[in-house]
């Protein structure tokens, strides 16, 4: 498992920029988190989506970002500092 999940919807438009992002941002490997039919998720990252999650940290980046938010956001992995937004 990685240590970063990207939490996406089917057929949506905007996961399908952040992906681009973040092969720009050259990310390290991350899993998706389909939100689609899971309750807890769809509660929690419903309206959010897409989202970057640094599951060690529990550090997240909220959509919309680019590529210097993500690398941002990478540097600061392994932080307890919080939720991260741009």
């Amino acid at each position: 498992m990685a240590d970063l999940i990207l939490y996406q919807r089917d057929d949506c438009h905007l996961c399908d920029l952040a992906l681009a992002v973040l092969a720009e941002a050259r990310a390290p490997d991350f899993d998706a988190g389909w939100i689609d039919d899971v309750p807890e998720l769809e509660l929690r990252y419903g309206t959010r989506v897409p989202v970057l999650r640094d599951t060690c940290g529990g550090r997240e980046l909220d959509w919309p970002f680019d590529v210097a938010a993500v690398q941002r956001f990478l540097a600061g992995r392994g932080s307890q500092a919080g939720p991260a937004s741009t």
